[in-house]
């Protein structure tokens, strides 16, 4: 008999780590959402949309949880700062942030982390150029919402929204995506070799 999961049959990290169950399942979505807040306290303040570690964190938790229960830690973490707990970038919180210029990049973890859970869940997790690829999706799907609300947000029009909004971050944005391809394989060797280790 299974037993009940939040997880889908594909086989993310935390699976090889973590028995799938659902009261397992809600403790790694509440860590997504806590490794999101601690990592958007990192913060290189710039305007009108600072660079933060929200992203890489982003790309992290989707891929290690799944699509699912990533998706899932992103809408916890959108919650919480909205019910006015301080984890949004800079310890803010509130519907004012989510509402704001802002508020569609944290909107659009949501989406990210699921596309990059769903990418993981069919491996591409495991290798690097595959895992960039996957990450650099997700980070486009990020601006993909983010881009047009700070332009409603701020009125801004096309060459004022891409100048604040995605031209001063895509450096960061690589070098994050690079950062989290590297991790993400190197990570799965380590659990396998453990995994060997005990079966040998």
């Amino acid at each position: 008999m299974s037993t009940p999961s939040l997880t889908a049959p594909r086989i993310t990290l935390v699976d090889q780590v973590f028995a799938r169950r659902l009261p397992m399942d809600a403790v790694l979505v509440a860590s997504g959402a806590a490794l999101t807040a601690l990592a958007a306290q990192v913060a290189v303040p710039l305007w009108p949309v600072p660079i933060t570690g929200q992203t890489l964190a982003v790309l992290l938790v989707g891929s290690s949880l799944g699509a699912v229960r990533g998706g899932l830690s992103m809408v916890l973490y959108a919650l919480l700062g909205l019910v006015g707990l301080p984890v949004f970038s800079d310890a803010a919180s509130g519907a004012h942030v989510l509402l704001g210029p802002t508020g569609g990049y944290i909107v659009g973890f949501i989406p990210a982390a699921a596309l990059t859970g769903w990418l993981a869940q069919r491996r591409w997790d495991r290798r690097f150029w595959r895992a960039l690829a996957s990450f650099a999706a997700g980070s486009l799907v990020t601006f993909a919402i983010g881009l047009p609300w700070l332009a409603i947000a701020l009125g801004l029009d096309l060459e004022q929204t891409l100048e604040g909004g995605l031209y001063p971050f895509i450096l960061g944005g690589v070098v994050k995506a690079v950062i989290a391809a590297g991790l993400l394989p190197l990570a799965w060797r380590a659990v396998e070799r453990a995994d060997a280790r005990r079966g040998s």
